[in-house]
């Protein structure tokens, strides 16, 4: 390879640092630098306690090592002992994190820091570290020390980190990555990059999150690599036995995250980078979009024609058609010369409207918000403090910096019009940030950074992220105690406390297809668990079988919307005639008949910080076989899914975990723990329900609220054992439930050969509004003699299909069946 070719590759990702290493040794013409030194650090030769941290020294570098929790411990790497300030967008702002004991120790070779769960180790000979379980199993380790390259052309340093990689590790994680849910053999590059149309393999893409898991000899750690500069990670691509993570600029900072289950570390990364607020009820269920509907007359056909077919629909998207020559925060009169009514009537009908709002701000001197962002400096200015000026849609075009605090209050108080017009959500895209044809800002852009300041090449990553920081601010001021929906294409670690996310602009393939399969799987484990993709396909032309097929999966995607370019042909439901619309409908119809599971589910996620989509590889780390394993995914803990991903797939072969499971179309009863050929009709999709679940269920509506329920169907699966199972109620929209305004219901199952029952708890002070469950029993193995709710003898009811439940009173504690 020429050493232009290795200059390049190196830009984009492809070679490692060890290669360039080689290449910085020497003087080199190609390179257009003098030979660098990278530098390596040497011997402990002290150290000192700071609280809970320590700080080691090899006489010219030091490294601080941190406990922050019995599970995390943080490492930062300062090359000349000059520590960064200790600033991050990552880590949520009421950390609350302390270990309940930790130990120092000193031996010969090692100083030893201890908590309950975490041994590190620092080698006292060449500072190389490593960490073990309690029982002393080293789960992740250094490779070489960590070690920098002072940059010939700015003022900081390349950074690395290089751990040992046991021939069985697999990694998990580093957020919407188009590639194999396991990482290993690969290498990628985080630069949040507007990919029109990506593939399978291509990097970088619209997100930055550098997290990933690593699960050797069944045991789990996490490594978040906090630095918002351009990143890179080689998973055992350049050489089998090595892990590397790199930055080209900022520090070496990352958090060890102690499992020895997957599940525990991405809980535990949740806990240093927050939740995603409970999302308001219409969020979850079906929204349609278009680029663009428009003029108005268009809009209310669409949503006509969805209550006409009656196939159910919250929300409908404006794209930027919707606006006065792309102008943010205003209308296209001629489109929509009265929005607030139409707005009304659509909300009137169930709709909710949301509209998508860019950063570009178009330079317009009798453009309002273009003369208030200049006037008070807002926007950003390169080195030589000229503002920035790029072309997007609107043409020329100013963008404002989003790392200053006054700038993000302003910004969300420019929603105030479209709030006053009844607009219920927006959609930040071009947010990476994209401009055209130079694809993003110039490094020597500068950023407020809260204070810290910093170049583009600093704040790139996080640009996205604090623009819908400020979109969801702004919006939770002006709708008044309303929770706010929010979605953004870019994205950086912690983004889940202000937004959804989308995995940006894909094709109608069925190789896309499977992408978003995996996609969504990994930004779950990545922390951004409120996403989908644009179902359908954004470009290209779906046939009515991938639309379909991509519908059912939509269905188990948390966040549910069908998206497409103005250039392709229509996307509704009904688009590709009856016999599609018909199975498209029924899975709409499934999407609200589960939401007060999926509900749950996002109330896991937000109190309990548990991913709602789980790969097979963190169901069942301990065996090796899972770890491979990419088309089935737990929704939440009580529903597998299995998504037709081939064109004419008339059956598949589909995983179950262990335990006893539920086909979910007519209740057959299969064996967990092996494989089984699944029959996949146009009309079904392989959905299976845990035995022992309680599965709570609506009766279908045209949109969230639409239909008051006198009683709540509970839907038990029997099953040999005790299990346990949650159903969250609130009011749906306010933020009452964080002061225990809701009502979460714990029921335990236990099954026996000749009896059920269910035990019911409940936390919260919310009162639903049914006063009754119907209780449908599932798969029992003997016939009902006997039916008691706390000392009372009940009956079965016939409903209308001829299915027998048990009415009860909601406030039961101790239901039995015999």
């Amino acid at each position: 390879m020429a050493e232009s070719e290795k200059k390049e590759e190196f830009a984009t990702g492809l070679i490692g640092e060890e290669t360039l290493d080689n290449m910085h040794h020497v003087n080199n013409p190609v390179l257009d630098v003098p030979a660098i030194e990278k530098k390596y650090l040497g011997g402990v030769v002290s150290y000192v306690k700071d609280g809970n941290a320590f700080i080691f020294t090899d006489g010219k570098a030091s490294v601080e090592v941190k406990v922050f929790s019995d599970e995390i411990i943080r490492v930062r790497l300062a090359p000349q002992s000059s520590f960064l300030d200790d600033f991050s967008y990552a880590i949520k702002k009421d950390l609350d994190l302390h270990p309940t004991s930790f130990s120092f120790d000193e031996t010969d070779e090692a100083y030893l820091i201890e908590t309950s769960a975490v041994i590190c180790s620092i080698r006292k000979e060449n500072f190389l570290m490593s960490f073990a379980d309690g029982e002393g199993k080293v789960v992740n380790a250094d490779r070489t020390p960590m070690h920098w390259e002072e940059s010939p052309d700015f003022g900081g340093y390349y950074v690395y980190c290089t751990k040992h990689t046991p021939s069985d590790e697999a990694f998990f994680g580093l957020g919407d990555k188009s590639t194999n849910l396991n990482l290993r053999g690969r290498r990628f590059h985080n630069w949040n990059s507007d990919t029109y149309g990506f593939g399978f393999n291509q990097d970088p893409l619209y997100k930055t999150i550098p997290f990933y898991i690593g699960v050797t000899e069944g045991s789990a750690y996490g490594i978040f690599f906090d630095n918002t500069f351009k990143t890179f990670f080689d998973f055992a691509a350049e050489k089998a036995d090595r892990t590397s993570y790199w930055s080209e600029g900022g520090e070496m900072q990352y958090y060890y995250i102690h499992g020895p289950l997957m599940m525990d570390v991405v809980k535990r990364y949740h806990e240093l980078t927050g939740t995603h607020f409970m999302p308001p009820l219409w969020a979850i269920g079906y929204h349609q979009c278009r680029w663009s509907y428009y003029p108005e007359a268009n809009v209310r056909e669409v949503a006509q024609q969805f209550r006409k077919r009656q196939i159910p629909c919250d929300a409908i998207y404006l794209d930027i058609d919707y606006m006065d020559g792309y102008r943010c925060f205003t209308w296209n009169k001629r489109y929509f010369p009265d929005p607030k009514k139409m707005i009304a009537d659509l909300a009137a009908d169930g709709f909710r409207t949301v509209v998508m709002i860019d950063p570009g701000i178009k330079v317009d001197e009798d453009y309002w918000v273009f003369k208030e962002g200049k006037e008070n400096k807002y926007f950003c200015r390169r080195g030589d403090d000229y503002f920035m000026e790029g072309y997007v849609w609107p043409g020329r075009c100013q963008f404002p910096d989003y790392t200053n605090p006054k700038v993000r209050e302003w910004w969300g108080m420019l929603y105030k019009g479209l709030v006053e017009d009844g607009v219920a959500g927006v959609w930040n895209d071009m947010n990476e940030p994209a401009v055209f044809g130079r694809g993003t800002f110039p490094d020597d852009v500068r950023h407020y950074y809260e204070g810290y300041r910093g170049s583009h090449r600093k704040a790139h990553n996080i640009y996205g992220m604090q623009m819908v920081r400020s979109t969801y601010d702004g919006l939770k001021k002006l709708q008044r105690n309303k929770r706010p929906f929010t979605i953004t294409r870019a994205a950086y670690a912690g983004t889940q406390r202000y937004s959804s996310v989308w995995t940006g602009d894909n094709i109608a393939t069925w190789e896309h297809l499977r992408i978003g399969l995996l996609q969504l799987q990994r930004l779950s484990v990545s922390g951004l668990s409120f996403c989908g993709t644009d179902i359908g396909g954004f470009t290209g032309e779906p046939d009515g079988e991938l639309y379909t097929r991509w519908m059912q999966f939509g269905v188990f995607s948390p966040f549910m919307r069908v998206h497409s370019a103005g250039d392709t042909r229509d996307r509704e439901p009904w688009s590709f005639g009856p016999e599609w619309e018909a199975i498209c409908k029924k899975f709409i119809e499934l999407r609200y008949k589960l939401l007060p599971y999926i509900y749950t589910v996002f109330w896991r996620q937000y109190k309990y910080r548990e991913p709602i989509l789980r790969p097979i590889s963190l169901l069942e780390q301990h065996k090796p076989q899972n770890l491979l394993r990419e088309e089935e995914f737990g929704f939440g803990h009580h529903i597998l899914v299995s998504p037709v991903l081939h064109p004419g797939q008339q059956s598949k072969i589909v995983y179950l975990p262990e335990g006893c499971w539920y086909y979910y179309f007519d209740n057959t009863v299969l064996t967990g723990g092996q494989e089984h050929q699944i029959d996949t009709p146009l009309d079904e999709m392989p959905i299976f329900i845990r035995g022992g679940s309680v599965i709570p269920e609506y009766p279908v509506m045209q949109y969230t609220g639409e239909k008051n329920i006198d009683a709540l169907k509970l839907n038990v699966y029997w099953n040999e054992g005790r299990h346990d199972s949650d159903v969250y109620l609130d009011y749906g929209e306010t933020f009452a439930y964080e002061q225990n305004v809701y009502s979460e219901k714990h029921f335990i199952v236990e099954g026996k050969p000749t009896s059920l029952t269910i035990v019911q708890h409940q936390d919260g002070m919310y009162n639903e509004r049914f006063d009754a469950y119907k209780v449908y029993l599932i798969g029992l193995p003997f016939a009902i003699n006997h039916i008691d709710a706390d000392g009372t003898v009940l009956g079965l009811t016939a409903d209308e299909s001829g299915q027998y439940y048990v009415s009860v009173e909601k406030e039961f504690r101790k239901l039995t069946i015999s």
